[in-house]
């Protein structure tokens, strides 16, 4: 996949609620991250979603009443249809590939362990995009591209405009951040 499938935005915004959801459906941002939500929701946020002609990107680890292993992962694929799946696990995340959806893998950089683990885990995968947490971190943002030529979606623990820009000049693609009043930048 390429930077295209996100045409020109470089803000990802992450909806916590539904009320963030349907309130971000009605802007300009093409691409949504969608972070909590629940399985009996699922249809019909998607469908709100094609009416409003958005691309979701969906955290499948976050998706409550749905059990996050390669049966719910093929659900989301098959049933769902979201233009994205955002995964911690490997599973999910070649299912996802397997089934043409763009796939996320979400690395939780805590130390060198995660960190050097995170790379044998992309050997694996080789995800479409990575969401690097957290996203405050240019040196490692500008190490895990360089090591693994994937593209890099920065994300957790931005709070300013600047650690956006930091992020983006580090390498990252584009930031996913909850906080609205990041939204406009």
């Amino acid at each position: 996949m390429s930077n295209h499938d996100f045409t020109n935005q470089r803000i990802f915004p992450a909806a916590r609620s539904i009320k963030e959801y349907e309130k971000l459906l009605r802007t300009n941002f093409e691409a949504i991250f969608l972070l909590n939500s629940h399985v009996s929701q699922l249809k019909s946020l998607m469908q709100m979603a094609r009416s409003a002609n958005k691309k979701i990107f969906l955290h499948a680890d976050l998706v409550q009443g749905l059990k996050t292993d390669e049966y719910a992962a093929q659900f989301l694929c098959q049933e769902i249809k979201p233009a994205g799946i955002i995964s911690t696990r490997k599973n999910v995340v070649l299912t996802a590939k397997k089934n043409s959806i763009i796939a996320i893998q979400r690395l939780f950089l805590l130390d060198s362990i995660a960190l050097e683990s995170s790379y044998k885990l992309l050997e694996t995968t080789k995800p479409d995009y990575i969401e690097v947490l957290p996203g405050v971190m240019p040196h490692i943002i500008t190490e895990v591209y360089e090591r693994t030529q994937i593209p890099i979606i920065a994300g957790g623990l931005i709070r300013e405009k600047q650690e956006v820009l930091n992020a983006i000049e580090a390498g990252a693609i584009g930031v996913t951040t909850s906080r609205q009043d990041l939204w406009d930048i």
